[in-house]
């Protein structure tokens, strides 16, 4: 039995491997995620070879199995019931069960040791425990913020707490393997476990604006060590392999990130000091130029080369299937459409990917913002359809902004400028944006779906 369970660890392990490497691609990010898919079911009979090859407690198999059930129907019913809108709290969601089991792992085998000497296994345990238990509460509180149930609280208050929480879970580990401090395993491990938690909420609690993403890819990371370190302490292949992947990926899509948005790690974990209530207030106070859809159907007409910026108003608005419509229609006119995707759009990492190739639009029309930049005057027309904070000129003009320093999508340098936009309600930032006081720039206001489908009316109509 033990060799089907370990046949089953590496089969489970190749799965993951090539479930990621297809996740990759927008192209076959479907496919990839079927295979992962496929290996964590894998995963879970090949536990259950092992089980049955030992003497069974039909007690706690009946609980597994009901575990099981549940997780099953409780994430079907999440999975359908969802919008593409929340998403980004949907994914936060999960990460907070993963952090949550290994917690709640490291919890229950604590009550099973009664020492005051710290050995190997003991301390992966207070490791994962202490890890999942941030992953769980820092994933909860990145969720209230994206449903916008809890605001950014940033001040040099909840730095220091910040900084004395992260010396006391040091110390407490050293002293007590030290045998100074006078209390068994499990009591540390609580004590570890709460300090976890409230590091968790502290730690994401002033994080805001366009770093939320990275937050997100931050926490997937956490949860992904915590789970390799549970994966050791059990001796599981699978545990140890999957946690390895996702920490791994996790980790350096942090990185990625946080170069693209030109902002080193520190920096986004310590949050923004700089207000963002004076920019909320003057975005009610520009001088703006407002235009209709006829007006837009006729730029698009004049235009060869046009652009589509999309941001997280598209993802509310659900106009990504309306885009595509459009692309057909404009290409049946000899004219170039892209996309153009900044790494941080959205309110989780590849959020405008995973909306475009919802969509069925084609990979190779999708352009990086530092590839788009270079020849962005070449656009006879950007429509920017709901991206607010990546195309503010303001992150290049204003040391004071709380997105300075962020690489932006030039669309103020391009020939024409059309904004979809609901009302002149800042962005996730909260700051006013300077794009849409340039000569060459013009708002739409309304739904973004209503817009674009009377666009690609009036189009099929003068086609």
């Amino acid at each position: 039995m033990n060799i089907i369970m370990n046949i089953g660890y590496l089969l489970a392990s190749f799965s993951f491997i090539t479930g990621l490497k297809l996740m990759s691609s927008p192209k076959h990010a479907s496919k990839g995620n079927t295979i992962a898919a496929v290996g964590m079911l894998i995963a879970i009979l090949s536990v259950f070879t092992g089980i049955i090859s030992e003497k069974i407690n039909y007690t706690n198999l009946g609980i597994i199995l009901t575990a099981i059930v549940l997780g099953i129907l409780v994430g079907k019913q999440m999975a359908f019931k969802v919008k593409m809108t929340g998403m980004p709290q949907m994914v936060s969601l999960l990460n907070a069960t993963g952090g949550g089991c290994a917690m709640l792992l490291g919890w229950i085998e604590a009550i099973q040791i009664n020492t005051t000497i710290a050995t190997g296994p003991q301390i992966l345990l207070n490791l994962g425990t202490i890890t999942g238990a941030i992953a769980f509460s820092g994933s909860i509180i990145a969720y209230l913020k994206l449903s916008g149930k809890l605001k950014d609280r940033n001040s040099l208050f909840i730095n220091v707490i910040s900084k004395i929480l992260v010396i006391i879970c040091v110390a407490l580990p050293i002293a007590f393997a030290a045998s100074v401090l006078p209390i068994s395993f499990f009591h540390l491990t609580l004590i570890l476990l709460v300090l976890g938690l409230l590091y968790g909420i502290i730690f994401v609690m002033p994080i805001g604006g366009a770093d939320m993403p990275v937050v997100i890819s931050l926490l997937n990371s956490i949860t992904g060590i915590a789970t390799a370190l549970a994966g050791l302490l059990y001796d599981n292949k699978t545990m140890i392999a999957g946690g390895i992947f996702v920490g791994a990926a996790g980790i350096f899509l942090t990185i990625l990130m946080c170069k693209a948005m030109n902002r080193p790690l520190w920096k986004v974990i310590a949050g923004s000091n700089k207000s963002k209530q004076q920019g909320a207030q003057t975005s009610q106070q520009q001088v703006i130029q407002e235009t209709n859809v006829s007006e837009t159907v006729t730029k698009l007409l004049l235009s060869k080369k046009i652009g589509i910026v999309p941001g997280y108003g598209m993802a509310v608005a659900q106009a990504q299937h309306t885009c595509f419509q459009l692309q057909k229609l404009l290409h049946g006119q000899d004219k170039t459409l892209d996309y153009i995707i900044h790494p941080v759009a959205g309110r989780m990492p590849g959020h405008m990917n995973v909306l475009l190739a919802e969509a069925k639009i084609d990979y190779d029309y999708l352009k990086e913002i530092h590839e788009a930049n270079d020849y962005i005057q070449e656009y006879d027309l950007l429509l920017v359809i709901g991206a607010n904070d990546v195309v503010n000129p303001v992150a290049e003009t204003n040391p004071e902004s709380s997105i300075y320093g962020m690489p932006i999508i030039k669309a103020h340098l391009s020939k024409n400028v059309i904004v979809f936009k609901r009302s002149m309600n800042p962005g996730y930032a909260g700051i006013a944006n300077e794009l849409f006081e340039k000569e060459n720039c013009q708002l739409l206001f309304g739904d973004a779906q209503t817009n674009l489908q009377e666009i690609v009316e009036q189009l099929k109509v003068l086609n």
